[in-house]
Parts: structure tokens; sequence; C-alpha cells
């Protein structure tokens, strides 16, 4: 019964992961496209109005998006030469202790982006040319940090139950 408590928490985590994933790659495609008409719509003449903004926005989705599913699948740059000159015990000690500081990194930038969004939101910031608002993406990429606060504890999960790879 524990171990498919265990197997829903992993499941939902990599589902909500892989959610935020695809948005991000959806944002990615929007700022190629974009940037792309942008270009030939230059050379003619007739730039898009707040391009700049626009790629700012979508990059920090796309970014901030695709962090926690790349953390889960490992697809980050991890160099493991000095960790397998650890015992078994100390290598599962090195990536507990490792997990446990970038969760809270994690958690602290989330909450801190939480609250710049809600400056921003009470202020009425807004962007240059488009006069978008800033806090929904500011509270958007802070939830992908504590998402990955959920890829950190899943992996701590996997750590405890010797099935991290």
């Amino acid at each position: 019964m524990k171990d498919e408590g265990t197997r829903g928490f992993l499941t939902s985590v990599f589902q909500l992961s892989r959610g935020f994933f695809i948005v991000g790659g959806i944002a990615l495609t929007f700022l190629m496209m974009l940037t792309v008409t942008d270009v030939l719509l230059r050379i003619l003449g007739r730039p898009i109005v707040g391009i700049f903004e626009l790629v700012a926005f979508s990059g920090a989705i796309a970014v901030g998006f695709s962090v926690p599913l790349t953390s889960w699948v490992r697809g980050h740059i991890y160099v493991d030469f000095l960790v397998l000159k650890f015992s078994p015990p100390g290598q599962k000690t090195f990536h507990l202790i490792t997990r446990a500081l970038a969760f809270a990194l994690f958690f602290l930038i989330g909450w801190n982006l939480f609250k710049m969004g809600t400056d921003l939101w009470k202020s009425g910031e807004v962007s240059a040319t488009l006069q978008m608002p800033f806090f929904p993406i500011v509270y958007a990429v802070g939830a992908g940090c504590w998402v990955q606060c959920l890829v950190l504890v899943a992996d701590v999960v996997k750590i405890m139950r010797g099935r991290y790879e």
C-alpha cells in the first residue's frame, strides 16, 4: 500500500513536470516563430512592435518551465567523476545533501518571485511598449521553481528507496 502512494506521488510529479515542459516548449516555439517573423518583417520595414518584451516573457516561461523535467530526466550537466569515488553510502549521503540544498535554493527563489510578483501586481507595473503586466510571468516562473522543489523531493524518495540511478 505504501509503495502505491509513493508510485502515485512520483507519477504525479512527473506528469506535472511534463505539463510545465510542454508549456515551456510552446513558449519556445512561439519565441522562435516570433523572432523569424520579426526578421522577415524588418526586411520589409515593418518590425513587430514590442518584440523585445514578447521574447523576454516567452524566454522566461521557456526556461522556468523546462527546469523541472530536465532535472527529472537528469538532462542537465552532471559531473560524476568525484561522486563515483565515494562508497555507495557516501554517494547516497552526497545526493541527499545536494537535493536538500537545491530544494532550499529553489524554494527561496520561488518564494521571492511570488513576493516580487505581488509587488509588481500591487504597483501595476507593466512593460514599456505593450503595457503587459509583469506579475503573471513572475508568478509563473516562481511556480516552476516550486515544481522543481517537488522534483527534488521525488529524487529524495527515489534515493531513499534505492531507485535513484
